[in-house]
């Protein structure tokens, strides 16, 4: 029953992260920038994620030396979000989450030419066919072309995500983590954005109550339920089998992005999907 548990846990994990478009794009429909988008949604999240720490009694206490490390974490996912919905700008959702989904096979990059870890040939192979993946889904019009300023821009969101995991790999204080760790993220990520937005006057209100509606949505669902079912997988299940069920994070956005969005769906879409899935699950298997 507890695997059963930790299976369901995993999937609702990666399906409410890959809900991030369904809230997102709506947003940006209504006129707000996705640089806004990113900026309330992590203002939400700090609140909601505050709250949380406060009703289970975590306590809010870091190390002074923690703040370098933190501080680094906010930038990889500042970055990593902002080129996500930016991303979403130059191509479907659906495809721009799919490439983000790529982000185990750059950590493993990352990890071979920053650490010395050892290559072999599944991950070569892996590696292989996550490029041929990314050219697969790079055809998404008629006449085929390559949009290669989005492709650019989405894989710079896989690059910033797995930059955050080898850094939260490599920390010192392995005691930071959970829940309290990603609130310290969210919080200095929002302090960094709202600094910057504020100084630039770029920093807006909400137009309306349906956009308030989908923003909150935004940081609650692919940020607080996506980072608890997390945690409650990895406890049944392990982190492999969870992060294996990641692939139901580019389905979702996939289906979201065909069913709400009337977005394509093509042969050579569905090829680099399966492309890139099965190499990042080659991935997380070998690790």
């Amino acid at each position: 029953m507890n695997k059963l548990n930790g299976f369901l846990y995993g999937i609702i994990s990666s399906a409410s992260f890959g809900l991030i478009p369904l809230f997102a794009i709506p947003a940006m429909q209504h006129g707000m920038d996705f640089m806004n988008v990113i900026t309330y949604r992590f203002l939400f999240a700090t609140i909601a994620l505050a709250i949380l720490l406060k009703v289970r009694k975590v306590s809010f206490a870091i190390e002074k030396s923690d703040l370098p490390t933190l501080l680094l974490l906010s930038v990889f996912y500042i970055v990593s979000s902002v080129f996500l919905l930016w991303g979403y700008k130059f191509m479907p959702s659906g495809i721009a989450t799919t490439i983000h989904f790529m982000y185990p096979v750059i950590t493993t990059l990352v990890m071979m030419l920053l650490f010395h870890e050892k290559n072999s040939l599944s991950r070569t192979l892996a590696i292989l066919m996550a490029i041929a993946g990314v050219y697969a889904l790079s055809y998404t019009d008629s006449q085929g072309e390559t949009n290669l300023v989005g492709i650019i821009i989405v894989l710079l969101s896989a690059v910033g995500y797995a930059l955050y995991l080898v850094t939260v790999g490599q920390r010192k204080n392995k005691e930071l983590k959970g829940l309290r760790l990603t609130f310290y993220v969210f919080f200095f990520s929002t302090l960094m954005l709202i600094t910057g937005m504020l100084t630039t006057g770029s920093l807006h209100s909400i137009p309306d109550i349906p956009t308030f509606g989908n923003l909150l949505l935004l940081a609650i669902i692919p940020t607080i339920v996506s980072n608890l079912t997390l945690i409650e997988a990895i406890k049944y299940i392990g982190a492999t089998q969870t992060s294996v069920l990641g692939a139901m994070e580019p389905v979702t956005a996939v289906i979201v992005g065909i069913t709400v969005f009337g977005e394509a769906f093509t042969l050579p879409i569905a090829i680099g999907i399966v492309l890139i899935i099965a190499a990042v699950t080659i991935i997380i298997l070998k690790r």
